[in-house]
This record gives structure tokens, sequence and C-alpha cells, in this order.
């Protein structure tokens, strides 16, 4: 399945409690970032069916906050997702899901700076996280 993540994701409405991005306005959205669930590392996880994109006609597939984030994280554009936990999810309650999610990363060749951007959004909730996983 095609469909829009990074910060345009960030800047279209999900249905997660969670802040996203606000400079909608700001964003070429012409030059949308879309991936293929099929060649991604979390599939369909977080995919969100029919939302309204600003300058273009009918739905699309759009990765809900957290989704948009992880795709982020995974390619390593981390200058776009900084601000991750108190900018854009803004939720405690999400912490675990992330958590989880990110850890499945592990075995990536850029697992340490994955892991050091965590530190940086997360501080110490990341740290007792991996030591209760083992990680």
């Amino acid at each position: 399945m095609r469909y829009i993540t990074g910060i345009h994701a960030l800047n279209l409405p999900c249905s997660l409690l969670t802040c996203g991005d606000w400079h909608c306005s700001a964003l070429k959205w012409e030059n949308i970032t879309f991936r293929d669930s099929k060649e991604s590392f979390y599939g369909e996880y977080g995919i969100e069916q029919c939302s309204v994109v600003p300058e273009h006609e009918g739905t699309y597939a759009v990765a809900n906050h957290i989704r948009a984030l992880l795709d982020l994280v995974e390619i390593g554009n981390f200058s776009v997702a900084q601000g991750m936990n108190r900018d854009f999810i803004c939720n405690d309650d999400y912490n675990d899901e992330v958590f989880d999610k990110v850890s499945l990363l592990r075995d990536l060749p850029h697992w340490n700076k994955i892991d050091n951007f965590m530190g940086l959004e997360y501080y110490g909730k990341w740290l007792d996280f991996k030591k209760r996983a083992g990680l």
C-alpha cells in the first residue's frame, strides 16, 4: 500500500491523541513523501485510510503520527524526528508502544544512533525500558 509519511503525515490529523506538527502551511504539498508498506519495516502498522491532503484531490492512506515518526527514525532522519516525544506525540500513554516498536530496529546498522536519539528524546524512560527489555 502506498502511503504518506514523514513531515507531511505529521501535519495531517490522525486518530491518536497526539499533537503532530502545526507547520502545515509552510510545507510544499506538491512534494509529499510516499512509501510503500510492502517495502517498509513496519508493514501496515499505523497507517490510516481516507485522509484528505491539502492541495490534492481525493483521499490517501497516511501514517499516523507515531508511524510517521517511526519511519523517520528507521531511515535515520533524526533532524525531522527531533521533538518526537514532547512536540509531536505529547502523550506518555504511547511510550510503551513507541519503545516496543523502536526496539524492533535494534538489528539495523545505525542502532547506536537510534538508541542515542531515543535517549535524548525520552531520557530515563528509555533507559528504564532498555533495562527491562534487556537491550
